[in-house]
């Protein structure tokens, strides 16, 4: 057993630990899979390369209306494809080439394999070698959910892990799931010329979204999509090259390929975490307290692996708190999740942050709300933007902002002076009326919205 005084399992976020501070450490990074986590190698990043091309592929068919005539040509994917991974794939193996040679790293032990809890803060990688250390991380991430259905194992199927790869562009695509993933690769794949079905258990997508952009996001999608709503996939079957879905309704879905998107859970119950005295909670969350502490003395746990938002942007907050933490433990932070802003990219965009509507009215809270459509505001005239709008949530009583949805072009930037606003405990009105708008610009949405919010009222 070879002892350390740090050890990191996983290189997504827990990779970003590590600066000069710790350079009197003895550290130890175990990583089973590519090098640099899912944002980099399977998430965030490679997604939005594929949808900003997907948005490219996508323009023709909305430039009629300016009387402009474009036709798309066609798509090299395998251009596509190797442009993205050919980025992103020397990134992964340059960050691991870095820990395990560069002399910056000479107190870094890096390990390639499984990593299990075998003790308190005891590890054994593979079953072959065993370490310890007075410190562990967690943060070993999640995974694609795979349902359990009737002769899925016997065929073949992708994740969000595999799909971007393809050999070959489809001709046509099932997707199983309602949710962000299933958006945004619907968006990419369409926008390529790919017949996408969509098959959700749900009466309708993206439904942990405000139940108003929840609703204008699935007509839009069955405007362009076919997008079978509550149907339960009960059986798949191996069809020549492709595969056929039969769904509890009777019909069947016959495609090239087949995505499931349904979830990702987190690796906890791969880390055997009970050995080590670490708790799980509901959906196998590693519990951890205010200062990301696990219930065991001396483990930490951030990002996917511990955190339900499973978001990089919340996993890369979590790692300054525990970086601090472990360099400072006589002066702890607590992490900060109070405003945990989302976006979904597919077509149009959607951005939220704080309280829907609907839990809102299901916690008891007070509020008002606005609307705002893009077609009310000069650039939304500019965009011939019909459909988008942004809903805000707001205390009747003090104008603090409650929640911010937006449903429209570029909404994940527009919600981002909302996000502010709420982090620093800026009212509507003083947020209205304190500053300049620059006209005629997208954040006017944002502008209007807070005007119109009837504040001294409320639900």
């Amino acid at each position: 057993m070879r002892k350390f005084d740090l050890i990191i399992i996983g290189t997504g976020s827990g990779n970003s630990l590590l600066d000069p501070r710790f350079a009197g450490l003895d550290v130890a990074m175990v990583e089973r899979g590519v090098f640099g986590g899912t944002c980099l190698n399977v998430g965030c990043i490679p997604t939005k390369m594929f949808v900003h091309t997907a948005d490219l592929a996508a323009t023709p068919a909305a430039a009629r209306r300016f009387g402009v005539d474009e036709t798309l040509d066609g798509v090299r994917w395998p251009e596509i494809r190797d442009r993205v991974f050919g980025r992103i794939d020397p990134i992964a193996e340059g960050g691991r080439q870095y820990r395990a040679v560069h002399a910056d790293n000479a107190n870094v032990t890096l390990y390639t394999g499984n990593a299990r809890f075998i003790g308190e803060r005891t590890i054994e990688i593979d079953g072959t070698q065993t370490i310890t250390a007075d410190q562990i991380v967690l943060a070993a991430g999640g995974r694609p959910v795979i349902p359990d259905i009737e002769g899925l194992d016997e065929v073949p199927f992708h994740t969000s892990d595999t799909v971007m790869r393809l050999e070959r562009l489809p001709s046509r695509m099932a997707i199983l799931g309602g949710g962000f993933i299933a958006a945004e690769f619907a968006h990419v794949f369409s926008s390529f010329g790919v017949e996408v079905t969509i098959v959700a258990r749900s009466g309708a997508l993206l439904r942990q979204e405000d139940r108003d952009v929840s609703a204008r996001f699935t007509e839009l999608a069955q405007a362009r999509w076919d997008v079978r709503l509550d149907r339960k996939t009960v059986r798949v079957d191996r069809v020549g090259d492709g595969v056929r879905l039969e769904l509890d309704g009777g019909e069947t879905v016959e495609a090239d390929v087949l995505l499931v998107a349904t979830g990702r859970t987190p690796n906890s119950d791969q880390l055997n975490v009970a050995a080590a005295g670490i708790d799980v909670g509901p959906g196998g969350y590693v519990v951890v307290d205010e200062y990301q502490r696990t219930t065991a003395d001396g483990v930490w746990a951030l990002g996917d692996i511990s955190s339900p938002w499973e978001l990089k942007h919340v996993a890369n907050h979590e790692a300054r708190v525990v970086q601090h933490n472990l360099l400072h433990p006589d002066a702890p932070v607590a992490a900060d999740h109070r405003f945990v802003p989302h976006a979904v990219f597919s077509s149009p965009q959607i951005a939220s942050v704080g309280l829907t509507e609907q839990e809102a009215e299901r916690r008891g809270v007070r509020y008002v709300v606005a609307k705002q459509d893009y077609a009310g505001i000069a650039y939304g005239w500019a965009m011939e933007d019909s459909t988008g709008f942004a809903k805000l949530l707001a205390d009747p009583e003090t104008g603090l902002l409650l929640g911010a949805h937006i449903i429209g072009p570029q909404a994940s930037t527009v919600i981002q002076p909302i996000i502010q606003a709420m982090s620093f405990g800026l009212d509507a009105r003083s947020m209205a009326r304190g500053q300049y708008w620059i006209h005629p610009a997208l954040p006017e949405l944002v502008e209007n919205a807070l005007l119109s919010l009837p504040l001294g009222m409320g639900h």
